[in-house]
């Protein structure tokens, strides 16, 4: 003889209320996942840009301006700067070269060292001649490196630039006198 118990679902209808829970439930973590994966893919990665760019041995080889980006795979601001300087790269390409270095690379520990890459994204701005013309290190807005790009391309003085213009030699080796150490706070010793 069954029992049955009249407070109790039937062992049918839990079942079934389970196994609905269970679909929604799939169906709104497929759709999260398929969104997700959307969004990343739409996104600009870091291998875009840097398949975008030229070799460096090419820029120096032509006559053009040249840009040269420091980055990391693990860098945050490299990465949220990837989609804009993937399209300055696309719109000035044709009047500036766009160079990509890694400083996980150790490929390229000549040219970190040669431009004193001490923080990434760090960028290099070169003339025709391949003389450094303008740097910067960390997150810029499109408008101002873009400002920079337009001004090199022109031959005329980047307007957002931390190399003065009063030096002779744009790449030059520190004298241990000239060097600050941390604790001096940016004071140089008398």
């Amino acid at each position: 003889m069954n029992s049955a118990n009249p407070d109790s679902t039937p062992p049918n209808a839990a079942n079934q209320l389970r196994n609905l829970l269970v679909a929604i439930a799939a169906i709104l973590l497929t759709t999260a996942l398929f969104f997700g994966f959307q969004t990343q893919r739409s996104s600009t990665s870091l291998d875009a840009v840097a398949a975008a760019a030229i070799p460096i041995d090419e820029a120096i080889a032509n006559s053009k301006p040249t840009t040269i980006e420091f980055y990391a795979d693990w860098c945050k601001v490299c990465q949220s700067m990837a989609s804009d300087n993937l399209s300055l790269e696309k719109e000035y390409s044709d009047r500036m070269n766009f160079v990509m270095l890694n400083v996980d690379n150790t490929k390229w520990l000549p040219e970190v060292t040669k431009y004193r890459v001490d923080g990434i994204p760090r960028f290099i701005f070169l003339d025709r001649t391949n003389q450094a013309i303008g740097d910067s290190t960390g997150a810029i807005p499109r408008e101002i490196m873009a400002a920079n790009i337009e001004a090199a391309i022109a031959e005329n003085p980047l307007p957002y630039n931390s190399i003065s213009s009063d030096r002779t030699s744009s790449v030059s080796e520190p004298k241990a006198a000239d060097i600050s150490q941390p604790r001096d706070h940016g004071k140089k010793a008398a």
